[in-house]
């Protein structure tokens, strides 16, 4: 009887090993299917500032059970990292070569904060979302232009319009608000106050001043850009505008300089943020996946920013003098 059980247990040993061994080899010939048929994707996707990944492994996330989504390798930098994948914690800018199925990869990428940099074929909606869209864009845009409208009140109507005929859902319009601008501004704002209210706008007014006193409105006018232009480049250039504002205000008063010509130089000056990757979210986005140092910005960002000295002064005090 013990000689017939071991006999039995030899045969069922042996079936299960085949049957599992054809279950392997099934399993591999659906996915060359599925490879071979064009269902599986491999691509490049760069992670954005705003990304959920960030500071997260693939354990962590658990991307492929809950997204289907296989990462295959990082680069950082402009190389390639060597450590296991799955210990990688991610980064802002970091690179991922990933493999999902092509049916859900841009969705995924979207929900993940990931922008895909493969050549592509983007489906972006039916024509008639598309025209509705624009419509409604260039509906709020003729708003502000005739004066109707707000453009903070139009720009937020269209938003929500744009919810409401469900071109993008709830989540999505959430998902776009850059809510690090928004705490960025609403703590920067009281500090520009303060300066004005205090009088530190005034005394850094009248150093500047100092300099400029005797000298034409150019002079004061280059001042007032290069000062906005280098503070762009150390904080948000929306918070360098509303610090330098105040400041322009007052020193125009004093050298006789025409108040809108002093605002447009902080316009124009904290909207020209060269020389670092942390003045603005654009060179900051391009900083890892083209491979670049910090010290790399300032060599083409700052022979852009004496053409910019030199053309935007005397456009400026020609159109408000």
């Amino acid at each position: 009887l013990a000689n017939t059980v071991e006999d039995n247990d030899e045969v069922n040993d042996e079936d299960d090993s085949e049957a599992k061994q054809a279950r392997i080899k099934q399993a591999r010939v659906e996915r060359e299917d599925d490879i071979a048929t064009g269902d599986v994707r491999l691509m490049e996707a760069v992670i954005t500032p705003s990304s959920r990944l960030i500071g997260l492994t693939t354990n962590r996330l658990n991307l492929r059970e809950r997204y289907g989504l296989n990462v295959v390798a990082i680069a950082r930098q402009g190389h390639r990292l060597t450590q296991r994948v799955s210990d990688i914690r991610f980064r802002s800018g970091d690179i991922l070569l990933v493999q999902a199925y092509e049916s859900n990869l841009m969705t995924t990428l979207q929900t993940l904060g990931c922008l895909p940099l493969a050549e592509r074929e983007l489906s972006l909606g039916r024509q008639k979302s598309l025209w509705l869209a624009g419509g409604l864009f260039l509906g709020a845009i003729g708003l502000v232009l005739s004066g109707l409208l707000a453009p903070p009140v139009a720009l937020v109507g269209c938003a929500v319009a744009m919810v409401v005929f469900q071109l993008l859902d709830a989540s999505e319009a959430y998902q776009a608000i850059d809510w690090s601008v928004i705490v960025l501004l609403a703590a920067m704002i009281p500090v520009g106050q303060a300066l004005e209210a205090t009088g530190g706008a005034d005394l850094i007014a009248a150093q500047i001043l100092g300099v400029a006193q005797g000298q034409p409105n150019w002079v004061a006018l280059t001042i007032i850009l290069i000062g906005s232009m280098v503070l762009s480049n150390v904080v948000n250039n929306a918070a360098a505008a509303v610090l330098v504002a105040p400041i322009a205000l007052g020193l125009s008063v004093q050298l006789g300089l025409s108040a809108d010509a002093a605002l447009m130089g902080v316009a124009v000056g904290t909207s020209c943020a060269f020389l670092t990757p942390i003045g603005h979210q654009s060179n900051a986005l391009v900083m890892e996946p083209g491979g670049y140092r910090f010290g790399d910005y300032w060599r083409l960002g700052l022979p852009l920013s004496v053409v910019v000295v030199i053309v935007a002064v005397p456009v400026i005090l020609w159109m408000w003098s």
